[in-house]
């Protein structure tokens, strides 16, 4: 019996180690994933404690992968964070390295991506739509807040290109901030959406916008002081997620008019929280602009992306 091909994700981003297993058609084989450990009240660790965990989590993960009647026939990993010269981090090397061990060992081909075009791939593939030639790409997270300008190019990749961004805190600083302050666990993101779903109301928060540009870093301040107040704990986690879900609707809506996009798409670990995408929906689909919010599972961090995107490359390159 032949065996059945598919291609390999890899990624090692700042929080986790992943890896996924696709067939030629698009079905998910398998998909490993191991979160970071920080120690707790902790908010988040350097660059040498990422690269060691994930230097020791990802033969766990491919071990994991269930290989029994697979060959694999091309490898996707992230090398760097974002599609710029200058992006770099050391956790990418981690699996950008085993990439390039197992390509050379196996002589297979390796394509590269950056983080967030593994992210841009992972949404597509879990929403189940081609990707329109022009599109937002709104990428929410622990480290970025970037609204990109998604763009097919005449070799069919993607160019991405900010149109917007926060300021100062990402939202998943604001959210790690307050979460640690609230003696919640690092990252605080589940744990705090799970707190605003017992609130009744939402503690108010003010919170500026301007064009493509959004702050964060006030409302942030407001919660520390009402946390050192005694205010209640769900009442202010719910006030963060509406403060979040505010200024992103009102940038992302600028920006759409200015570019004259009609489909967003979200990725990212904030971007999984249930309600920032609802208040999203209604101020987005009041203005008839289109919101792809896909599975949470495939909007934080994971390898689907890359092995989606070197599964695309790989058909495109047959003869």
């Amino acid at each position: 019996m032949a065996a059945e091909e598919a291609v390999l994700g890899l990624d090692t981003s700042c929080y986790t180690t992943s890896a996924a297993l696709m067939d030629l058609h698009g079905h998910l084989l398998g998909d490993q994933r191991r979160l970071l450990r920080v120690k707790p009240g902790h908010r988040g660790l350097v660059q040498s404690e990422m690269v060691f965990q994930h230097t020791r989590n990802l033969p766990d993960l491919l071990e994991a992968l269930d290989l029994s009647g697979v060959q694999v026939k091309a490898i996707g990993v992230s090398a760097k964070p974002r599609p710029r010269e200058e992006s770099y981090m050391p956790a990418f090397l981690v699996g950008l390295g085993m990439a390039r061990s197992l390509g050379k060992l196996m002589g297979l081909p390796v394509h590269r991506f950056t983080h967030q075009h593994n992210h841009m791939f992972a949404g597509l593939w879990s929403v189940g739509k081609p990707a329109p030639d022009r599109f937002l790409l709104v990428h929410i997270s622990g480290g970025t807040t970037d609204l990109l300008l998604c763009e097919r190019q005449p070799d069919g990749n993607f160019s991405l290109e900010p149109r917007g961004t926060s300021i100062d805190l990402h939202a998943g600083q604001f959210i790690d901030r307050v979460g640690v302050a609230l003696g919640l666990p690092f990252p605080a993101g589940a744990p705090l959406e799970k707190l605003a779903e017992t609130a009744s109301e939402a503690h108010p928060l003010k919170v500026w916008s301007r064009e493509g540009e959004l702050s964060l870093s006030g409302p942030c301040t407001q919660t520390l002081r009402a946390i050192e107040k005694g205010e209640d704990p769900a009442a202010l986690a719910l006030g963060v997620e509406q403060a979040i879900g505010k200024a992103l609707a009102r940038t992302i809506s600028w920006v759409c008019e200015k570019e004259q996009l009609s489909q967003v798409l979200l990725a990212g670990g904030v971007s999984a929280n249930r309600e920032i995408r609802r208040q999203l929906e209604d101020f987005l689909g009041q203005r008839q602009i289109g919101l792809w919010a896909p599975d949470p599972r495939y909007s934080v961090d994971g390898a689907v992306g890359n092995a989606w995107a070197a599964l695309l490359r790989e058909r495109q390159e047959e003869p």
